[in-house]
C-alpha cells in the first residue's frame, strides 16, 4: 500500500489484509460505509476524513466517549467514531464480502516480545546513528523549514546527534519548551543544540491569553481529526503562535519504548505486582465517585500501565447509556496473563497510550498545520534492529533502567550524563492555561450536548472543590477537568463532527 493514497474496497472484491508497518510509522485508517457496501483506507487520516465518500457529520460512539472519560484512550482498532478504525502496531484487518456486506475481521499479535530477541546479536553504535539519520533525512521534504522537538532526553538527543554527524545542522532548528520550576529542560537543550551546531528556539508559556492564542486554540479543535487526552495538548496551539509551522517538517523522538524496552518506575512495578489481584472488588468500588481512594487500589494490571480517569459511577451520571471500561481491561489482563510485566506494558502502553495519547497529539498538530511529521524511531529499519538486540544492551530488569545503549552513546559523544541528570519529565502547566480562560472552559463543558446538564455541573464543581482545597491528588483532578474540556470543546467545535 502506497503512503497517503486513498484506497477503496468494493463488495465482492478479492479478500484483502490490511496492516501497518512494524512500529506504526504510518498507521492505516479505515472507513466502512454505513451500508457496508464499500470501504476506504489510507495512511492519511486527513485524506480519509476529507473524502466526499465519507459521510459527514461523523457519529461518535457512547463506548468511545466512555473510554475517553474512564481511561483517556479508546482501545484500538476502534476509535471514538462509528465505522472508523485504526490499524496500528500488531493489528491486522482482514476485509472480505459475506452475503453482499463487507466484513472486517480484526486480530492482534504483539510483534516485540523480549523472548524473541537474538542473544547473539552485537551492538553497532555507528549503524545506530547512521540508521536514525537516514530515517530522518529520507523523510525530509525539500524547501520546507525543519524543526526537531528537542529536550534533555535520550530520544531526541540521539536524533540530534545522528543529524549532526550527517552534517544536517544548518537544515534543522531545535525547539524546546521552557517549563516552570526545576524540571525545565530548555537550558540543557539549548546548550546541546549549540554544541552540535544547531539553531535553537525556546517556546514559552503565555502570561495572558491574547486573541491570537484563543484563535489558535479554536483552529486546533475545529480541525483535529481525533480528540487527544494528552496533558500537553494545549501547548501545541500555543506553539503555533510563536512559530509558523504551516507546511514544515516536524521531527519528534517518540515511538521507541515499545521495542527498546518499556520500563516502568519501581513504584508502578510494585503496585501492579501487589495490587492487581484486588481488581475483582471493582464492581463494588465502581459505586464510588471519581476520588474514592479505593478505586486506584482496584486497578487492573492494564490500568496500572497509565490508564485512569473518571469513575464509572460518575461516567454513568453524566453520559447516558455509558459503557464500563473495567470489563474490557479485565479481559485484556486475562488474554495476556502469560506476559511478564515488561512485555505486558509494551504491548498495552506502547501500542495504545504511546500511540493514541502521546503521539496522537502531534499527529493531530501535523494534520492541522499541513506539516510533514517525521518519527525516526518508528522507522521500520530502526525498529527491526532494536527489537532483535539482546536485553543487556537496552535495559536492566533488576534496576528498572532503560535505554542503556543510548545513555552510553550520548555520554561518550556529547557528554550528556542521563544517569546524573535523572528523569526530566516534560512539564506544561495546562491548568494555568485553563484558568486563564475559565469562563470559556466551563461553558464548553457545561453546554456540551454529550452530558447531562445537571450532573456535569455537579461533577465539575466537585473537581474544582478538591483542587481548591489542595487535595493530595489535586493534580489528578486538574487532569480530569482538562479531559472534560478536551472532549467537550472537540465535540462542540470539530468540523468532522459538526459538518
Amino acid at each position: 500500500m502506497k503512503k497517503d493514497i486513498l484506497n477503496k474496497y468494493n463488495i465482492n472484491n478479492q479478500e484483502i489484509e490490511i496492516k501497518s508497518d512494524l512500529a506504526s510509522e504510518f498507521p492505516v485508517y479505515i472507513y466502512l460505509s454505513e451500508k457496508k457496501d464499500y470501504l476506504l483506507y489510507s495512511t492519511s487520516i486527513k485524506q480519509l476524513l476529507d473524502s466526499e465518500e465519507v459521510n459527514k457529520p461523523l457519529k461518535t460512539t457512547i463506548e468511545g466517549i466512555s473510554f475517553l472519560l474512564q481511561s483517556g484512550v479508546v482501545p484500538l482498532p476502534n476509535t471514538v467514531y462509528q465505522n472508523i478504525f485504526i490499524v496500528s502496531i500488531g493489528n491486522t484487518a482482514k476485509v472480505k464480502t459475506v452475503n453482499n456486506k463487507i466484513e472486517i475481521e480484526f486480530s492482534y499479535h504483539f510483534p516485540f516480545m523480549n523472548k524473541d530477541r537474538d542473544d547473539e546479536a552485537d551492538i553497532d553504535e555507528k549503524f545506530i546513528l547512521e540508521t536514525l539519520a537516514e530515517a530522518t533525512i529520507s523523510r525530509l521534504e525539500k524547501d520546507r523549514d525543519s524543526y526537531l522537538f528537542h529536550s534533555a532526553g535520550k530520544d531526541s538527543n540521539s536524533i540530534a546527534l545522528a543529524l549532526a554527524e550527517a552534517g544536517y545542522q544548518n537544515q534543522v532548528t531545535c525547539i524546546s519548551h521552557q517549563s516552570k520550576g526545576d524540571k525545565d529542560e530548555s537550558e540543557i537543550s539549548q546548550k546541546i543544540a549549540k554544541q552540535l551546531g544547531f539553531k535553537h528556539q525556546k517556546l514559552y508559556d503565555p502570561k495572558e491569553l491574547n486573541e491570537k492564542y484563543l484563535y489558535s486554540i479554536n483552529t486546533f479543535f475545529e480541525n483535529a481529526p481525533f480528540p487527544s487526552m494528552d496533558g500537553v495538548t494545549l501547548a501545541y496551539p500555543l506553539y503555533a503562535t510563536q512559530i509558523n509551522f504551516d507546511g514544515t517538517n516536524l521531527i519528534d523522538g517518540m515511538g521507541n519504548d515499545t521495542f527498546i524496552g518499556h520500563i516502568p518506575s519501581k513504584l508502578e512495578f510494585e503496585r501492579q505486582r501487589k495490587l492487581s489481584r484486588y481488581h475483582n472488588l471493582r464492581p463494588f468500588v465502581d459505586k464510588l465517585d471519581s476520588y474514592g481512594r479505593v478505586k486506584v487500589a482496584t486497578n487492573t494490571r492494564s490500568e496500572w500501565t497509565g490508564l485512569f480517569g473518571i469513575s464509572y459511577r460518575d461516567t454513568s451520571k453524566i453520559l447516558k447509556n455509558s459503557y464500563n471500561a473495567y470489563s474490557y481491561w479485565k479481559n485484556i489482563d486475562v488474554e495476556r496473563n502469560n506476559f511478564d510485566y515488561l512485555d505486558f506494558r509494551a504491548s498495552l502502553r506502547g501500542t495504545l497510550i504511546d500511540q493514541e495519547i502521546f503521539t496522537r497529539k502531534i499527529r493531530n498538530f501535523a494534520d492541522i498545520t499541513n506539516s510533514n511529521l517525521i518519527l525516526p524511531w518508528t522507522n521500520q529499519k530502526v525498529a527491526q534492529y532494536f527489537s532483535k538486540l539482546p536485553e543487556r544492551y537496552l535495559f536492566d530488569r533488576k534496576e528498572l533502567k532503560n535505554k542503556l545503549i543510548l545513555r552510553k552513546i550520548l555520554k561518550n559523544k556529547i557528554g550528556l550524563d542521563s544517569d546524573k541528570l535523572g528523569k526530566m519529565a516534560y512539564s506544561f502547566d495546562f491548568y494555568a492555561i485553563l484558568m486563564m480562560m475559565k469562563d470559556y472552559v466551563d461553558n464548553q463543558i457545561l453546554f456540551c450536548k454529550l452530558w447531562n446538564n445537571i450532573e456535569i455541573k455537579k461533577l465539575l464543581n466537585s473537581f474544582y472543590h478538591k483542587i481548591d482545597s489542595n487535595h493530595r491528588l489535586s493534580w489528578r483532578y486538574k487532569t480530569l477537568v482538562q479531559r472534560l474540556y478536551l472532549i467537550s470543546v472537540w465535540y462542540n467545535t470539530n468540523k468532522y463532527v459538526n459538518n
